[in-house]
């Protein structure tokens, strides 16, 4: 595939990008003291090197009104210019361009200082569904005062170097806020008439261009749809895009979908693998039939061929692919030369990029535990003198393992004792909308295959295997095995394994009650699936919440697909026992008993014991052993990985 369209340059103003591949904004966690870091620089300095046309910095807040504890850069003040300039200046020089963000998230935010809330200012007092903040509404000179903040910020990215900037009226935050009639019921000259409710942007976008070098770009991005309840609609979006374009003082929109003021609307900021592939295009295609200006688009485009199809269709001018380039810095250089097979596609997990952020520390991903590392690992050392690595398992802790020794130089012979490479990513893989996370195991083993490393399937290691081939270490990623729990009365039960029901090993009957010790996708994946095969299925879980162990946009959209398909959900319950149609839970708060009756089967996931089997039989080999994954500590698959990174380089 040449990728004709993905590879064009586009130009906009007087500003050429060499291919319409584009980072959208997005939090790192790689701020320090309010500033961009070294840290940041590296980051967006790794996708800049590996091809991508136009790279878009996170959000900086332009008013003290939006800052809290949270890792942001303060655009509002001139200290943040040192390390906009470091961020360019490692950027520009790779041949990509640089644009910044500015934004206020009004009243979609969970603001904190030394843990109080803040007050939050929106255009109105119009509480959020997601935050439960209950704003103050602004008044009319502060508005003012925002307004002009915005471009004060816009000089300071002039001052830095930067190609452009981007204003962010996306995702219900505060411009998008004063868009929206059923947020923003002002009676001043922010508020009323369509109009009123476009001051506010105007007059950000006119003082930001005022402030701005005169080949400098200015765009914003906009959801074409919120999604939400209550949220702006397509029509909306187009409307209003179609009156700020006449101003002249746009050059581009830059189209996704979602909002952050609730919970149906946020799992469109960042989409998780149940949500189609580019699936916002449509509503690119609709804006750019309507406005006649150049059009961006992001929303689960991870793989080239997807956005070349968008393009050639004639939906967008340039296609975001954040996490395309999170999982793999070098997407964009890998699809030019023809090598798609190398590509490490994006699975879509949201476990360690905006997971990683919702839990205050550094972006990175599952598969690629380098991102957001760069400055650590971003360059091994190569392997002096080469040794022979022995790795026992081939899950993704080993094959992380394996696939990072060898490339730096050393002998590496990976065993599985299976017919198939992935460990648990085979399960994971079987469950409804979950086939995407199968790419972990495909991605790891053309890692391992483009590094040289030997592989021998149905293969197990014990002492002897490891005295014949004489190892100089032995990385053991053996993994895990189901949990053994005591349930009273199991004898007289249909009892059942979440592996047997994964592996289309039992017949579960019709009526089911998945106990969920973990609450994480295991449980929230056999109850859907079991309730698609047609059986009346009961969740329950013991936490206060089912997926309380996975990203809150992951969760809440399979949470929502269970209630459609009727599965009941139990929290707070812990199994204690099971007689021939009847369960026994605990309510793990309460002590007190929850009996649940009319069941077939009784369906355990009660989590993983480390397999420690082969580590205590090479325990008196002589040879060091390098412990990685499941087999130290049963958890999931990014640990899983970077531990099998760090065995890799301990070699």
């Amino acid at each position: 595939m040449t990728f004709e369209k993905l590879f064009s340059p586009f130009t906009i103003r007087d500003l050429t990008l060499r291919n319409r591949i584009f980072s959208t904004g997005h939090m790192t966690n790689l701020v320090r003291d309010g500033s961009p870091s070294a840290d940041l620089a590296a980051y967006h300095a790794a996708r800049a090197r590996g091809g991508a046309g136009l790279i878009i910095m996170e959000s900086a807040r332009a008013h003290a009104s939006s800052l809290s504890d949270q890792p942001a850069i303060n655009a509002s003040v001139d200290a943040c210019i040192p390390g906009f300039a470091a961020v360019a200046e490692a950027v520009k020089g790779t041949g990509a361009a640089l644009f910044g963000q500015l934004s206020h998230a009004g009243r979609v935010t969970y603001a904190l200082r030394q843990g109080r809330r803040l007050v939050t200012y929106a255009p109105s007092s119009s509480p959020d569904d997601r935050f439960h903040s209950t704003p103050r509404a602004m008044p009319t000179a502060m508005v003012e005062e925002l307004a002009a903040a915005f471009g004060t910020a816009a000089g300071r990215y002039r001052a830095a170097g930067l190609d452009g900037l981007e204003i962010l009226a996306s995702h219900g935050l505060l411009a998008a806020q004063f868009l929206n009639p059923r947020v923003n019921r002002r009676q001043d000259r922010y508020g009323g008439s369509f109009e009123n409710r476009l001051r506010f942007l105007r007059e950000c976008l006119a003082a930001c261009r005022a402030a701005m070098a005169p080949e400098m770009i200015l765009g914003i991005r906009i959801s074409a749809d919120e999604m939400e309840d209550g949220g702006l609609t397509s029509a909306e979006a187009i409307e209003i895009c179609r009156s700020l374009a006449q101003d002249g003082d746009l050059d581009y929109l830059n189209v996704t979908a979602g909002s952050m003021a609730g919970l149906a609307g946020s799992v469109h900021v960042v989409p998780p693998m149940q949500i189609e592939h580019g699936y916002v295009a449509p509503l690119a295609a609709a804006m750019k039939a309507a406005v006649s200006l150049p059009v961006f688009v992001a929303g689960r485009i991870n793989q080239p061929q997807i956005a070349e199809g968008i393009l050639a269709a004639g939906q967008a001018d340039l296609c975001g692919m954040t996490r395309a380039m999170i999982a793999d810095p070098e997407m964009a250089n890998k699809a030019k030369a023809g090598r798609l097979d190398d590509i490490r596609a994006c699975i879509g997990c949201n476990q360690a990029c905006i997971g990683h952020m919702q839990m205050g520390v550094g972006i990175s991903c599952i598969q690629h535990p380098e991102t957001g590392r760069e400055r650590i690992y971003g360059a091994p050392a190569p392997a002096r003198p080469a040794k022979k690595l022995l790795v026992a398992g081939g899950g993704p802790a080993g094959m992380k393992a394996a696939a990072v020794a060898a490339a730096r130089g050393h002998r590496v012979l990976l065993c599985e004792a299976g017919a198939q490479l992935g460990g648990q990513v085979l399960l994971a893989q079987s469950l409804p909308g979950r086939a995407e996370f199968g790419g972990l195991a495909t991605n790891l083993a053309r890692e391992m295959v483009l590094a040289g490393v030997e592989v021998r399937l149905k293969q197990s290691v014990d002492a002897a295997l490891v005295a014949a081939e004489a190892p100089d270490a032995v990385v053991v990623a053996t993994g895990a095995l189901p949990r053994a729990v005591e349930v009273e009365g199991r004898d007289e039960a249909h009892v059942l394994e979440a592996w047997q029901v994964l592996q289309g090993s039992a017949n579960p009957g019709q009526r089911v009650l998945v106990a969920d010790w973990r609450c994480d996708w295991i449980g929230l994946g056999l109850a859907e699936k079991l309730a698609l095969d047609g059986c009346h299925v009961r969740l329950a879980v013991n936490g206060p919440h089912a997926g309380q162990e996975l990203q809150m946009y992951l969760r809440d959209h399979w949470v929502g697909r269970l209630h459609r398909l009727g599965v009941e959900i139990i929290p707070y319950a812990q199994i204690y026992g099971a007689d021939a149609d009847t369960v026994y839970l605990r309510h793990s708060a309460s002590g007190e008993a929850i009996v649940c009756e009319g069941v077939d089967s009784l369906v355990l996931a009660q989590g993983h014991s480390p397999d420690s089997r082969l580590e205590t039989a090479l325990a008196d080999c002589g040879v060091p052993l390098i412990l990685a994954g499941d087999c130290l500590a049963p958890r999931s698959a990014e640990e899983a990985v970077f531990e099998g990174l760090e065995a890799g380089l301990a070699v």
